[in-house]
């Protein structure tokens, strides 16, 4: 059976401790290259992973003609850039969240996946396949909670280290660019549908300036989403799910673990449901799916457009924040 042959941007962690370990055990993924800058962390790398191929560049990376696909971990700032180069090199693309800095960023990288619509480009909502959210939106389409009205959401973990990305606010760090785009991602996934107002209140780093807490309201033409993500609190997740019948709760939404069962908890009139999920990796999942769809073989994709909707919920918080704290009015509705 073919496998797609994968390349990967960067000895960053999520990559070395989750996405490659979980491409490797996918039934149509190999991973056969990896590419940095840091001799000693790559060779390192590699070896432990047992990846047969260095590059101390990613420019010889997505030269190799024997690489189908690449996945890129690289900081946020560099999301869009590389994308763009792998795929002029001919690569399809899996690509971290948030998938830039902004939404003029991805809609740029959407322009130029247009030009080569025989490849695959996608953000990497690993979510979005675990069978966990895959049943709590079949739930809902059956109407077993009624009419979905109200999305609750809460995400947090506590990292003041200056030194690490996510607290830097030139390249992309903050809340709600690192966790509150699962919170945004969250709502669209189930309603379907775009926000049409958005209401917020960000709690920022007198120091490190980047957003720590965020807590917002977006309303649907259906319902709301309501979410509180920080990066200053102590760890927690959570996502309720409310309809005019019932409620449905994810107790790990997010970081769902691997080697675990995970459950659902479906309330209605009827009673409390617990619903089991085998140990997966949502990471395999992701890989193999996006694996078939190179293959034709019927993979399900989320679209690059979604990418760039979520980006623009995710802007308009941040930027209309930025102008209330400049003393500038804003109309929530324009």
């Amino acid at each position: 059976m073919k496998k797609i042959r994968w390349g990967i941007l960067s000895t960053a962690k999520i990559g070395r401790e989750k996405v490659i370990p979980a491409l490797q055990k996918g039934q149509y993924c190999e991973v056969v290259a990896i590419a940095s800058g840091n001799a000693t962390r790559l060779e390192e790398v590699a070896r432990d992973l047992h990846i047969p191929k260095t590059y101390d560049s990613f420019e010889k990376l997505l030269a190799d003609p024997e690489i189908d696909a690449i996945y890129i971990p690289l900081p946020n700032h560099l999301h869009v850039e590389w994308s763009i180069k792998a795929i002029h090199a001919g690569k399809h693309v899996l690509c971290e969240k948030p998938i830039g800095l902004s939404s003029a960023e991805a809609l740029q990288l959407l322009e130029v996946a247009k030009e080569y619509p025989h490849l695959k480009v996608m953000e990497a909502f690993m979510y979005r396949f675990h069978p966990q959210w895959k049943t709590t939106k079949q739930l809902i389409k059956d109407g077993r909670i009624g009419e979905l009205k109200t999305i609750q959401s809460f995400f947090s973990y506590h990292n003041i280290d200056p030194a690490n990305i996510r607290n830097q606010k030139d390249i992309g760090g903050g809340a709600l660019m690192d966790i509150g785009c699962y919170c945004i991602s969250f709502a669209r996934y189930l309603f379907e549908q775009e926000p049409g107002k958005i209401f917020s209140v960000i709690d920022t780093d007198p120091v490190l300036e980047i957003d720590r807490m965020a807590s917002v309201i977006l309303q649907f033409a259906n319902g709301t989403s309501t979410f509180v993500c920080s990066t200053q609190l102590f760890p927690f997740q959570r996502v309720n799910i409310i309809g005019t019948a019932g409620r449905i709760e994810i107790e790990i939404p997010v970081n769902a673990p691997p080697d675990m069962v995970t459950r659902i908890n479906l309330h209605t009139a009827g009673g409390s449901e617990e619903i089991l999920f085998e140990a997966v990796d949502q990471y395999t999942t992701q890989g193999d799916e996006f694996s078939k769809a190179i293959l034709n073989m019927g993979g399900a994709l989320t679209p690059l457009e979604d990418a760039v909707n979520n980006m623009k919920v995710l802007e308009i918080i941040l930027q209309d924040q930025r102008l209330l704290q400049a003393g500038t009015s804003i109309d929530q509705e324009e």
